[in-house]
């Protein structure tokens, strides 16, 4: 143990020994303590007291509504919650990304800009940035408008002055905070360390991991309550404890593993010289849809019971909606069968749905049989799509499996032991999700930048010339 903690500590210290690295690293930190700062600053006029009486009301109230406020105010950092400039994050960002993706892949003409290379890909990423403001406009204008009327009745309160000049300011602050997280990831990312977007909203993940340990421990031992005696125990939490690093660790072997498809070329005969004939292999990822999946199902299951709660509220009289809204809000309070069952259904669906956009086996095989490779012992064209099609269906079946059961951990911990909602969230779902995989992708890329210059990594072994090399030609 204390050779593996030497070992990281040099490591640790050899980063800052490299120029480059360095600087790389100090900027990252400078933007992502900028953004930080941001989270924390109110927009103008709103009652700061009112909006944490609001956020309290919200998450005793329907369960739906619940959930989706905890879900976003985690990707943002506490800042809706606190109402801030940052208030929308970056997640204006990612859904006009995701929608666009989708939009390449059916859509002739995106899909003809994207083959085009780099100058294709640089006019999409500029029509996405003209889609986050139009997107943030949207999403600020009804969080205002939402502020300054209909959740002033909730807390009976004013929260936000009902003017023409607090509605054109709170619309204006919120979308330029999103676009300037924008610009700030695509800093980070063209000048720092990462990808800025997935640092921003780890930054976020991760600055409310401290309040979900401490809400943990006063709910779990009995010690830090003594005025109730609740708790289970410093024994369970020790055992709570182990099962976050065994879920963390089992989210690392799925993100980093890869099913390595055997791929061999062709051989070319050119005078006396024979050329090609080596085999390559094709790695493809268990988990190729990443947290998308989990993210569409937990949004469409939140909408239900969010939207017929709005309709009870208006037609009182309905008695089956009233019955049905009741049934829901119980089912997505308690965890019930049903509900987790929907869930991972969808999950896996969604899996499925994404995959087959992101993944064209037609176009991989014909790119395959225009290089002159083929997959042993099966023919280039259909038959080899046909292979890749069946192979990616068994490892999206394993991926989407382990995803359902990241995905519904939460809500099996906050059912069975009564734990917090926002505490759960920690235990698995996206938030884990995104997490580890961005630490994993900056781990990754510190280690090809150590390595360059013949210093020795975090994950690999000895053997390693240390101190600093000449570059590789």
């Amino acid at each position: 143990m204390f050779t593996l903690f030497t070992r990281f500590y040099s490591s640790f210290m050899d980063m800052f020994r490299i120029q480059e690295l360095r600087n790389k690293l100090l900027f990252t930190m400078a933007l992502l303590t900028v953004y930080r700062i941001g989270s924390f600053i109110p927009l103008p006029g709103i009652d700061t007291e009112a909006v944490t009486k609001l956020f309290e009301k919200l998450a005793g109230g329907s369960p739906g509504m619940a959930k989706l406020v905890t879900l976003v105010n985690m990707f943002a950092g506490g800042a809706i919650q606190r109402c801030t400039i940052f208030a929308l994050g970056i997640m204006p960002y990612i859904s006009a990304s995701i929608i666009f993706q989708l939009l390449t892949s059916v859509w002739q003409p995106l899909k003809k800009l994207s083959n085009e290379g780099e100058a294709g890909r640089k006019k999409i990423n500029q029509y996405t940035r003209y889609f986050t403001v139009i997107l943030s406009l949207f999403q600020a204008t009804f969080i205002v408008r939402w502020l300054a009327s209909d959740a002033q009745e909730i807390v009976s309160d004013s929260i936000l002055p009902d003017t023409w000049g607090h509605f054109f300011v709170g619309v204006l602050a919120l979308t330029a905070g999103t676009t300037f997280l924008m610009w700030l990831g695509e800093q980070i990312t063209e000048k720092g360390i990462g990808n800025g977007i997935s640092l921003i909203i780890m930054a976020g993940i991760i600055s409310g991991m401290p309040n979900a340990v401490i809400q943990g421990l006063r709910e779990f031992v009995p010690e830090m309550v003594p005025e109730t005696g609740e708790g289970i125990g410093i024994a369970k939490v020790i055992g709570l404890t182990a099962l976050y690093v065994a879920i963390v660790a089992g989210i690392v072997v799925i993100t980093q593993g890869h099913r390595r498809i055997t791929v061999q070329q062709a051989k070319q005969t050119r005078g006396r010289k024979v050329w090609g004939g080596q085999r390559t292999y094709m790695p493809i990822r268990v988990n190729h849809a990443g947290v998308i999946p989990i993210i569409f199902s937990a949004s469409l299951l939140s909408f239900p019971s969010m939207f017929l709660g709005f309709m009870r509220g208006r037609f009182a009289e309905w008695n089956t909606i009233d019955a049905f809204v009741s049934y829901l809000q119980y089912a997505m309070g308690s965890g019930e069968f049903v509900y987790l069952t929907v869930y991972v259904l969808m999950t896996i669906f969604f899996c499925y749905f994404w995959t087959s956009i992101t993944f064209q086996p037609v176009e991989v095989a014909e790119r395959m049989k225009e290089n002159g490779s083929f997959l042993p012992g099966v023919r280039p064209g259909r038959r080899t799509a046909d292979a890749l099609e069946k192979i990616m269906e068994r490892i999206t079946l394993a991926g989407s499996s382990f995803l359902s059961f990241i995905a519904i951990m939460p809500m099996i911990l906050s059912a069975s032991l009564g734990m917090d909602e926002y505490t759960a969230h920690f235990y698995g779902g996206t938030g884990l999700l995104i997490v580890v995989g961005v630490a994993l992708d900056i781990v990754q890329k510190i280690e090809t930048q150590m390595m360059m210059r013949h210093y020795e990594g975090f994950m690999k072994g000895k053997g390693r010339i240390k101190g600093r090399g000449p570059r590789p030609r």
